[in-house]
């Protein structure tokens, strides 16, 4: 080994510790100045960021000013991942991201390409000493900077619209530059590759002239590649790099080398004279080329929300003052009065004053059928009215609609991070320093041992090293995924807080379905009606609607509606009559009429054998049944049910066709929880389970090994959704149940998490595609460019070659990203639940506060019919329930009553003595 050789090996290893203290080695700090009781830093982005750590003090407000001094789309967003907040940076602006660091800690941010990163340093308040007194830190900002520089805020139209410009910009001015460098590379490329193929009788000489080959190739450097030089440059500048960087080191000593050839010849040995212009304009070529193929491509990866703020209706036509007028949208306010007429779209969330007509919710609920709208209704803006005429009032506006919030929240989600995106961080960290630590090796290894001629063997392996490695498709893998999947799931009605929930619901093998509001429809509805001999089931139902009109009570008021809904039209009763915990008498056109339990019949001698057996298959499927009498005859007999949604049994065979395991959860008894999970084909029921003891059920449930999602509605679920792996909330529940879950779905609709589940497992199963392709070509092109294959078949990578194939690392990754927008949700079979006796677990007892007896004279009163302790009677109507969802309780000296509404609290609260002496005696007998 010669001198040359010692020396060249010596270089490199200095020159890769160097570059690991470059690259890894301490950084300045950037710290906030303080304002006004506002923390703010100036942060320069060009090429980087720049302080790209930042220092901030816990619990005061934080502004980041971003002053983007740049084009481009890879900078173009900053995504902070931990804090869920995002913000579209425009070009050669100045934009304010504004936080307040409520925790200690480090956290991440980059730019939307996840290529560019900064840290967030969050100091604890008791840690971080006082602000330097010019209230600055280690880095100065430029003069003129101050609170009035924060840049105004944005709303997501002008930031969509602001986005889309610079991205039209920029695929604008990346075919400029791709047309010049493949006009002026082809001659060179041609002539080239016919010397080598053909020989030299084939290509005219001068078409192999070195300063003609650098006269075209010159411009293709410095102006087709003048993006990737600028940005790569700058990168390293900041002691950072990026895919850039490597490309700008390639083609730069590819380039230099090539000019030292052609200006000064006699410096090198004759053997080592090769130029290398056509590398140089096919590399830079190719990599806009796929660049520009990128941008094209991940413009569809950001539809989603482009199609959502196309929803929006641009006027509304308002009511003020007597006169109708057509004004912006952003003008309505609450309480306006709006008309609406066929086919229109609903300007803003409302409430349906008079009028009725289908509405089309498709746009927002993901529920293809229109959903007729009455006086009482409400109406989301955006969505689309049917034939009617509707006339509505504003309720909500602005950024408080349902399509704003569902537009922040798909940001919200997109500006997140999933957990399998640290993979792709801990590897893009390391991956370019080792890159350029591999070229420098390969250089040196090839220069010391290869054959001749050695330099440039050791110059083309060490160009290809740096041309094909591809850190791009590393950062682009999950993010774009992500958008697209998060995106596709509001156009589903389904809204996905952040990555980490999406990507956790691939995982779920057990869910945990609430049965009130969730499987079932949560309010009592008339399912069955029984006539008895010598009765027409029309003429029944009139008679007993008429009777129970008068009442408050949720059974009859369920009657009421059922006999409405059935077309038919109740007469008016006289005589009505409330019988104390047994039901309601009255006369209807002349006959008495009595309505309630077994008891209230017998009282007056009716008998009732016909109508108990009916009665008691009906209580057996969890129904409560209601008697009926008509002039001292029995009747027939009525059946009132909290009914199962529509699709709840078929949204539940679809789960457990995905190896899911379905248990349902809720307070009732065992035997009404089990009669309604065999109606639905569930076969583990939690029952008898409290509202404080729902997560706890969640995290037994845990304990066994199990990746649980809990579905919810209420607000005694929101503990429950909290404690899941992933909290479902049932978008027509309440706004706890939907701020504590980590998806909302907002069509109410089972069907949801079936469609939640599958698009996760797409979008999974997309982003380890995607990290494939981003992998493999590094993993099996780096070392193929280094050479690896040389020694034993002489096959060398071509720089040529490794710039195509670096370019294709980066287009599959968007390319089939871009390929889960084609994903659609699947329509649920019809599906027959098959028999299943379910095994009902019981909680009663499970937990020492719901089971602990209650003191001496405040026994909580029970039916008289034999149920279980959970079971309480209301002693103002005589409803049966369970306690744990009753709505009201009241202690008194008799004992704690419990109430199945809060009319009949307030009717117990006028004479308690009157209901207490009843209750005393257990006599409330059967529910209504």
């Amino acid at each position: 080994m010669g001198a040359l050789e010692v020396v060249v090996l010596l270089a490199s290893a200095v020159l890769i510790a160097a570059l690991g203290w470059y690259f890894f080695g301490p950084r300045r700090v950037g710290a906030a100045r303080l304002e006004g009781g506002v923390q703010r830093v100036e942060v320069t982005v060009r090429g980087g960021y720049s302080p790209n750590l930042v220092t901030v003090r816990q619990g005061v407000p934080v502004e980041l000013v971003f002053d983007r001094q740049e084009a481009g789309e890879c900078t173009s967003r900053v995504v902070f991942p931990d804090l869920q907040v995002g913000a579209g940076l425009p070009s050669h602006s100045r934009t304010t991201v504004r936080l307040n660091p409520d925790r200690p800690g480090s956290f991440g941010f980059a730019c939307g390409m996840n290529m560019i990163h900064g840290t967030l340093l969050v100091e604890a308040a008791e840690g971080f000493g006082p602000p330097a007194p010019d209230g600055h830190g280690s880095t100065t900002p430029p003069p003129g900077v101050g609170g009035s520089s924060a840049g105004e805020e944005r709303t997501a139209a002008e930031s969509e619209a602001a986005d889309a410009a610079e991205r039209r910009s920029e695929i604008k001015d990346l075919t400029r530059r791709v047309l010049l460098g493949a006009v002026l590379t082809a001659p060179v490329l041609f002539a080239v590759m016919a010397h080598e193929l053909f020989g030299a009788d084939w290509v005219p000489g001068w078409m192999l002239n070195h300063w003609l080959q650098l006269a075209l190739i010159t411009p293709v450097m410095f102006y087709t590649g003048r993006p990737i030089h600028v940005t790569g440059w700058l990168t390293l500048r900041h002691r950072a790099a990026d895919m850039n960087s490597l490309i700008t080191l390639g083609t730069s000593a590819a380039y230099g080398y090539s000019l030292l050839v052609t200006l000064a010849p006699g410096l090198l040995p004759e053997d080592v004279r090769e130029v290398y212009f056509e590398a140089v304009g096919v590399i830079l070529t190719l990599i806009l080329l796929g660049r520009l193929l990128e941008a094209r491509a991940k413009a569809g990866t950001g539809e989603a929300i482009r199609a959502l703020l196309g929803l929006q209706a641009r006027t509304a036509r308002v009511v003020r003052d007597g006169t109708e007028s057509e004004i912006p949208v952003e003008d309505v306010v609450v309480g306006d009065e709006l008309v609406i007429r066929p086919g229109e779209k609903i300007p803003v969330d409302a409430e349906v004053l008079s009028g009725s007509s289908a509405v089309n919710e498709s746009m927002v609920t993901g529920e293809p059928m229109p959903v007729t709208k009455h006086t009482g209704d409400t109406v989301i803006g955006a969505t689309v009215n049917g034939t009617g005429s509707l006339r509505v009032r504003a309720a909500k506006v602005g950024s408080d609609t349902m399509l704003a919030q569902i537009i922040r929240l798909v940001q919200q989600a997109q500006a997140s991070k999933a957990p399998i995106q640290r993979l792709a961080d801990a590897v893009s960290a390391y991956f370019v320093p080792a890159v350029i630590a591999i070229a420098i090796g390969t250089f040196a290894l090839w220069f010391t041992l290869g054959p001749s001629p050695a330099l440039t063997l050791a110059l083309v392996s060490a160009v290809a090293v740096l041309i094909i490695a591809c850190p791009c498709a590393l950062g682009l893998a999950t993010p774009l995924s992500v958008m697209v999947g998060t995106g596709k799931g509001a156009q589903a009605g389904i809204l996905i807080r952040s990555a980490e929930a999406l990507e956790i619901a691939h995982k779920l093998d057990t869910v945990v379905l609430d049965k009130t509001g969730t499987v079932t429809a949560g309010k009592p509805v008339l399912t069955d009606v029984r006539a008895a001999d010598g009765f027409d089931e029309g003429e029944l139902l009139r008679l007993v609607a008429a009777a129970e009109a008068d009442s408050e009570h949720p059974l009859a008021q369920a009657i009421v509606t059922g006999v409405r809904d059935r077309g038919l039209h109740p007469p008016a009763a006289t005589g009505f009559d409330s019988v104390t915990g047994k039901g309601v008498q009255a006369t209807v056109d002349g006959r008495a009429v009595l309505v309630g339990t077994a008891r209230l019949l017998g009282d007056v001698g009716i008998d009732t054998t016909a109508l108990v057996s009916v009665a008691a298959a009906y209580s057996a499927e969890g129904k409560t049944p209601v008697l009926a009498a008509v002039g001292g005859r029995p009747a027939g007999v009525l059946a009132v049910a909290d009914t199962v949604k529509d699709d709840s049994a078929a949204a539940i065979a679809a789960l457990q066709s995905l190896s899911v395991d379905v248990v349902m959860l809720t307070g009732d008894n065992a035997r009404t929880a089990a009669a309604i999970a065999a109606q639905v084909g569930i076969g583990r029921v939690l029952a008898e389970v409290l509202p404080e003891h729902k997560a706890d059920e969640i995290r037994r449930l845990q304990g066994e090994g199990r990746t649980v999602g809990m579905v919810g509605d209420g607000i005694n679920d929101a503990p429950a959704l909290a404690a899941a792996d992933v909290g479902l909330a049932i978008g027509t529940g309440t706004d706890v149940a939907i701020e504590a879950a980590d998806i909302t779905l907002i069509s109410g609709s089972l069907s949801g998490v079936v469609t939640a589940i599958r698009l996760s497992r797409a979008t999974m199963r997309n982003i380890r595609q995607n990290l494939f392709f981003a992998l493999v070509y590094n993993a099996v092109g780096v070392p193929l460019a280094a050479g690896a294959l040389f020694p034993l078949w002489g096959i060398r990578l071509s720089p040529v070659i490794a710039a195509a194939a670096m370019a294709l690392s980066s287009l599959s990754v968007v390319t089939n990203a871009s390929r889960l927008r084609r994903w659609r949700p699947q329509p649920l079979p019809e599906a027959r639940p098959a028999p299943v006796e379910p095994r009902v677990e019981s909680a009663a007892g499970r937990y020492p506060a719901a089971g602990t007896a209650p003191p001496a004279g405040h026994e909580h009163h029970r039916a008289s019919r034999g149920e279980d302790d959970s079971t309480v009677t209301d002693p103002v109507c005589g409803m049966q329930m369970d306690q744990a969802t009753a709505a009201e309780h009241r202690n008194t000296e008799h004992g704690t009553y419990s109430f199945c509404s809060a009319h009949c609290a307030a009717t117990f609260d006028t004479d308690p003595h009157r209901y207490t002496a009843a209750g005393d005696r257990h006599q409330r007998g059967e529910p209504r």
